[in-house]
């Protein structure tokens, strides 16, 4: 079997690996690392958006950032600015955040599913004084009353090309500028040399947050490149082609895009994520490396399954049950890894490590990267134990911005505190067992239960509500929401439809609740707060006697 062969090729032992990859020095920032691939490899496809044709060799993507990082000075973007990116995975988007980074300046990734009030936040809660907008995108911020923030109208550039490739008309508005005519005008330009230096900022990065809203995690080039180098080289093996089908707002991309960077590789952009299409899109591009959803697995079994070219894959919370059967039908290595936005990649399980196959654990530290688990007292607790994840090492994120009470109460000393719940065996794998913080995870989106909570309980007839996950075979968890109405109110007065409707106003279609269900009351701590987790706990399904939004009927 292929797998077999691949696991017997001579290598670096783990250890070894390790030690290499932390004494070689990163480059500079991340247009160094451009440079230095393309002057290796300047004629090899640098990616490929295979859906609309878009492809560019390392030579030209190079001269193609120099060009719209020309651009952007001359329009008025220099080193700090904040620039919002609103942008579907399309070629604009990754140039755009080269073009930044070239700039020193800093970008702020937007999820295109965002509502005006989410988007909104974002703008002023981040100090966006440029923003890169995808025509689709325009109509919701024209729904904003008014330009948030520090943002101006003549400083909104709109892209107008498709991730199929076909033509697009860029939304009539004489003050809006066509992102186009700025790269056009930056051919040919200079502009003054840019000192950018590791620890400059790169991206405010918003994750969900458990006060209900998005903090911004402030990324700078050494956590980029920290975290792309390391998934470049702790395996010990090439990837010359990597497969990143997940939307460009959300980090993977980001890094994939420099791992691919880091091997002189090629990486291939879909679209959006499809399952159904996952493995013909591996075999087409005879992919390398990429993050595999597990839900591949129900696709129909197909003669071509073992017939591909995946050296390794990353699988995110995976049921161990389903591990070998991954490996078996699809004849490929597949990995356990624990990483998250505030600090890049932490644990990793190695390729060698074939006995950890279906044990749940997602492995040890990796390079750059120590892990302790932690009592509530922050003290360290016994092997078997659970306890508080925390995590340290260089190329983490700086801090939450404006948030100087979130950032004080993410670490302790020099330890990032998680908010996941773990467990460390005998020979130092460690093992995920829950979350601290109140959140849902559906198909790979964290969503604060605080965020849902809040746009319900904005309703006048809503007296509380309570968003706890659902488990749920295709996606992880589901969102459903608990509504207690007002004295006096019934479900005639709030029925569920005005309330999915509310939700859908407020909330990015990935965090308006599938299950709602009406109840008389809440259970609450002595504290008063609401008992989730007697919730939970008081019924065998927690579907039942809801109504499932999808289906559009009660449970």
């Amino acid at each position: 079997m292929r797998r077999e062969q691949l696991l017997s090729e001579p290598v670096l032992g783990v250890e070894e690996r390790i030690a290499k990859i932390e004494k070689e020095p990163l480059p500079p920032n991340i247009g160094a690392l451009l440079e230095d691939a393309a002057a290796e490899v300047p004629d090899r496809v640098a990616w490929n958006f295979f859906e609309s044709g878009a492809t560019i060799t390392y030579e030209h993507l190079l001269a193609k950032v120099q060009a719209l990082a020309a651009g952007f000075f001359h329009a008025g973007i220099t080193k700090g600015c904040h620039v919002g990116v609103m942008l579907p995975n399309i070629s604009a988007f990754p140039l755009t955040w080269l073009a930044l980074g070239r700039l020193g300046a800093v970008m702020v990734p937007i999820n295109i599913a965002y509502t005006p009030r989410e988007l909104q936040f974002i703008v002023q809660n981040g100090d966006v004084e440029w923003l890169v907008v995808h025509d689709t995108c325009v109509t919701t911020l024209n729904a904003l009353e008014e330009m948030p923030g520090l943002l101006r109208a003549d400083r909104v550039l709109v892209v107008d090309e498709q991730p199929d490739g076909a033509p697009s008309k860029v939304p009539a508005n004489p003050t809006y500028r066509p992102w186009a005519d700025v790269l056009e005008e930056g051919n040919g330009a200079t502009f003054p040399a840019v000192e950018v230096v590791l620890d400059d900022p790169m991206n405010i990065q918003y994750t969900s947050g458990t006060t209900g809203f998005p903090k911004g995690c402030v990324l700078s080039h050494r956590y980029w490149l920290t975290t792309s180098k390391v998934n470049a080289f702790r395996d010990g093996r090439k990837f010359r082609n990597i497969l990143a089908p997940t939307p460009f707002f959300y980090m993977d991309p980001q890094w994939l895009l420099l791992m691919a960077f880091h091997q002189r590789g090629t990486i291939f952009f879909a679209k959006r994520q499809s399952p159904s299409h996952f493995m013909q899109w591996v075999r087409n591009y005879q992919i390398n490396f990429c993050l595999m959803p597990y839900i591949v697995l129900k696709q129909p079994p197909d003669p071509e399954d073992a017939h591909n070219q995946l050296t390794k894959v990353n699988v995110y919370g995976m049921p161990k049950a389903l591990h070998h059967e991954i490996e078996e039908r699809f004849d490929l290595i597949a990995r356990e890894a624990f990483g998250m936005t505030e600090a890049g990649t932490c644990l990793f399980m190695p390729m060698e490590a074939t006995d950890m196959v279906g044990s749940g654990s997602c492995g040890r530290p990796g390079p750059f990267r120590k892990a302790r688990i932690v009592d509530e007292f922050g003290q360290p607790v016994n092997i078997g134990e659970v306890g508080e994840l925390q995590i340290s090492g260089p190329g983490m994120l700086q801090g939450y911005y404006k948030n100087p009470e979130a950032t004080a109460a993410a670490f302790d000393g020099e330890w990032f505190r998680t908010g996941d719940l773990f467990k460390q065996d005998e020979r130092g794998y460690f093992y995920i067992v829950g979350r601290v913080k109140d959140m849902i995870r559906r198909a790979g989106e964290n969503i604060a239960a605080r965020e849902v909570e809040a746009v319900l309980n904005a309703l006048p007839e809503v007296a509380e509500s309570a968003a706890i996950p659902v488990p749920d075979e295709t996606r992880g968890e589901e969102v459903k929401a608990y509504i207690v109405l007002r004295d006096g109110m019934t479900r005639q007065d709030m029925p569920v439809e005005r309330i999915v409707e509310h939700c859908q106003a407020h909330l990015a279609r990935f965090k308006v609740p599938r299950y709602l269900c009406y109840v008389d009351n809440l259970p609450k701590t002595p504290s008063g707060k609401i008992a989730k987790k007697t919730l939970v706990q008081s019924v065998t399904d927690l579907k039942a006697g809801s109504f499932d939004r999808t289906e559009g009927r009660w449970l």
